[in-house]
């Protein structure tokens, strides 16, 4: 079409009109939640060769052994016994251990951006079943399951998987996590081997300090099932990456959108506001078929409630590999000092974190010149 090409072949900026968070409020089906109990999109490519232990850190190595040896061990495991033990000790100890395969479940323990999720998806892919007899989620999308299915057919239909992997196990919400508890120790005496990422509790963050204790003690019952791994370590999305661009003017980032086939323009202000009425459950289909978000006029988040959605819109934008593109305030001046020294400080770091990998995967969509 000569009305929509220029000289140079490229098509006008001004053509296309971007799409708008704010006006999607997706309504996500039961059969949807089940079938999408798989890792995201960032993961479908991740195996444990592909992850890259810190030299300087040998616990990571450690993770990944331990974490293969226990793939093997669910070779034929499911609803029953493993062959070697789900840790592959081998024979001579499963013999001694007289028929009990060990820990059935494994916790991985450590901060952010050490690669937690990436060998947790690396677990589902390694796991010798086919992909329907294994499950992967958030804690936020298990719950919701729950919620969509009932408890008792939520019971049924995960009894029959050889794993369940639950990410970001959220010890936050005492109701939830007793849910989810009673949930895991029916799938455990069905023969369900679980792996799971924990956030820590509000109020219990301190320097170094790791979350295992209080994983093993919220899930009470559950925790002679577990194993935790500690993972040490700096946040890999940055590590010997260079700074993340500064924020762009909002000229620049809605010129961008309207460039952009696929992409969402929405005022910050105004996209928070719209999730307070969209469940977080369904924030991952707010996403769906976006090539790119675009934002303006980022702004510090006012409380607390808008900071926690912000922080799952986060991860799914990041599951989903959708970069971001804003104006206003950089990233990492979202939360107040109050919030990253408050119980939540973990969950706004990985945010932070997330958001400026994104920020910097969506550079390149800009026009230069």
């Amino acid at each position: 079409m000569s009305s929509s090409t220029s000289a140079s072949g490229l098509a006008p900026i001004a053509d296309a009109t971007p799409l708008s968070l704010c006006a999607r409020e997706p309504r996500v089906p039961a059969d949807r939640l089940v079938a999408e109990m798989v890792p995201p999109p960032r993961f479908d490519s991740v195996r444990f060769s592909t992850y890259i232990p810190d030299p300087n850190q040998p616990s990571q190595t450690e993770a990944v052994q331990v974490l293969e040896g226990f793939a093997a061990g669910l070779d034929g495991a499911g609803a029953g016994g493993a062959k070697r033990g789900l840790f592959g000790f081998g024979r001579a100890k499963a013999k001694a251990a007289k028929a009990t395969a060990g820990p059935r479940g494994v916790y991985l323990d450590g901060g952010y951006g050490v690669g937690k999720t990436h060998l947790l998806a690396s677990l589902w892919h390694a796991t010798p079943a086919e992909p329907s007899k294994k499950a992967f989620g958030t804690f936020v999308e298990l719950t919701n399951l729950v919620g969509a299915l009932g408890f008792q057919q939520t019971v049924q239909t995960l009894s029959g998987h050889r794993l369940l992997c639950i990410d970001e196990f959220e010890l936050d919400d005492p109701g939830d996590t007793v849910l989810v508890s009673t949930l895991l120790g029916k799938l455990v005496e069905a023969g369900v081997a679980l792996a799971a990422t924990s956030n820590t509790l509000p109020g219990k963050l301190g320097e170094g300090r790791f979350a295992a204790a209080d994983f093993l003690r919220e899930i009470q019952g559950l925790s002679a099932h577990f194993r935790a791994l500690r993972i040490d370590g700096e946040d890999y999305r940055h590590r010997g990456l260079p700074e993340a661009p500064a924020p762009f003017t909002a000229e620049q980032v809605e010129r961008t959108a309207r460039a952009t086939a696929g992409a969402s323009l929405d005022a910050f202000p105004q996209l928070l506001d719209h999730l307070a009425k969209v469940h977080p459950s369904r924030y991952g289909a707010l996403t769906d078929g976006l090539e790119a978000v675009c934002l303006t006029d980022v702004r510090p988040v006012p409380d607390q409630s808008t900071a926690l959605r912000l922080v799952v819109l986060a991860d799914r934008l990041y599951d989903r590999e959708v970069p971001v593109l804003a104006s206003g305030l950089p990233f990492d001046q979202l939360f107040s000092e109050e919030m990253l020294n408050g119980g939540y400080r973990k969950k706004y770091f990985r945010a932070i974190s997330r958001l400026t990998a994104l920020a910097r995967d969506a550079k390149g969509l800009v026009e230069k010149g």
